[in-house]
């Protein structure tokens, strides 16, 4: 990102969970396969369908769900970072597709903290910008306050169609986003390093 957003005052960070707050064994191209989504986001693909269609595939995306937060790990250096934040008064958001259950059921066992959750119950969902130009909206924010941290390209898109242009992506492959204007990070811990040496 450039100098001038650096230098801009950051008052809120957006944060995916699921791949980025933990870690979880999702199949995505099998899951897409069993609910036969047709190359659609998958959360779209389902509210378009008529019953009793809806709910036999909403129930194979909420057993796989069930499964994997069950197996979810908690990524090195997350609670490190959000009381880094914290201690500078920057607010956090969780911003996920993932359901209210589950965000519950992960942020009890981890014992982590969020200003504000927005799960895929109030009807707004990655890869559009609604769900953090809601936040913004709560808030009282513009997008140059605040930044997205995420590890797909469904944040990344997400951010953009939000016009926050402080993406922050936390992947092994930075390949994939060569061409996003997203910095790509191997671990948290890095993007924490990033965040102390340049935004505060």
């Amino acid at each position: 990102m450039t100098s001038g957003l650096d230098a801009m005052s950051l008052k809120a960070v957006f944060f995916d969970m699921d791949g980025t707050i933990v870690d979880v064994p999702y199949d995505w191209p099998r899951i897409k396969k069993d609910i036969a989504t047709g190359g659609e986001p998958i959360l779209s693909h389902l509210q378009k369908l008529p019953e009793p269609e809806r709910s036999r595939k909403w129930a194979i995306l909420e057993a796989y769900e069930e499964r994997a937060t069950s197996e979810a790990v908690i990524r090195e250096g997350i609670v490190a970072l959000l009381e880094y934040l914290r201690e500078r008064e920057v607010r956090s958001a969780l911003v996920t597709n993932n359901s209210r259950k589950n965000v519950d059921l992960l942020l009890g066992r981890f014992n982590l903290r969020f200003d504000l959750v927005l799960s895929r119950e109030s009807g707004l969902w990655k890869p559009s910008g609604a769900p953090f130009g809601h936040v913004m909206c709560e808030w009282g924010l513009h997008p140059g306050e605040c930044c997205v941290v995420g590890d797909s390209l469904f944040d990344v898109r997400a951010a953009l169609e939000a016009e926050i242009h402080r993406i922050y992506i936390v992947n092994e492959d930075p390949r994939i986003f060569l061409e996003t204007g997203a910095e790509v990070f191997p671990s948290i811990p890095a993007l924490h390093r990033r965040l102390c040496i340049h935004l505060f």
